[in-house]
């Protein structure tokens, strides 16, 4: 039997919501922080504005639900390669949905991937469908999530160009 592998993941989170006074009022703050990891863009992060973040950066919740469809992709793209079906588009509109409880604490229930898929003419579509399956099994972020993540996937196939 094989030995596993482990990856590990360093990533740097640094506050930058510090109006002057620390955290010395709930409100006398902002969420804002950097999400750094070297070499690589930063990533401006902050709460959902429901819980007084700024709409303009990317919050938790959101970043949750993009990797699930990141992850999911990357796997659906390398298994219709393998199998030999060539995918032209993937758009996914993915969502999550939380439930915040009357304390404040929370979490999510479920996450729906709706990819579309644009496959070239004479792939099989069916087989196109089936790996969406496959992809989800395989996909890391899934495995580790203790909520339910489904597919609604759309094949579309590339119409025959005119001879």
């Amino acid at each position: 039997m094989p030995l596993d592998k482990q990856h590990r993941y360093a990533v740097q989170v640094r506050w930058t919501g510090n109006t002057g006074s620390g955290t010395a009022s709930y409100r006398g703050y902002e969420r804002a922080h950097d999400i750094a990891v070297p070499g690589k863009p930063v990533i401006a992060g902050s709460s959902d504005p429901a819980f007084r973040g700024d709409a303009s950066r990317w919050n938790p919740e959101e970043m949750l639900v993009a990797s699930l469809a990141a992850c999911h992709k990357l796997w659906y793209l390398g298994l219709c390669a393998q199998r030999g079906i060539v995918v032209m588009t993937y758009v996914d509109d993915a969502e999550g949905c939380m439930v915040e409880e009357s304390g404040g604490a929370g979490q999510f229930v479920s996450v729906t991937l709706r990819p579309r898929v644009t496959i070239a003419a004479g792939a099989d579509a069916a087989v196109a469908a089936a790996l969406h399956d496959q992809a989800h099994a395989m996909c890391f972020i899934a495995r580790s999530v203790n909520f339910p993540v489904t597919h609604e996937a759309t094949i579309v196939q590339e119409a025959v160009a005119p001879a």
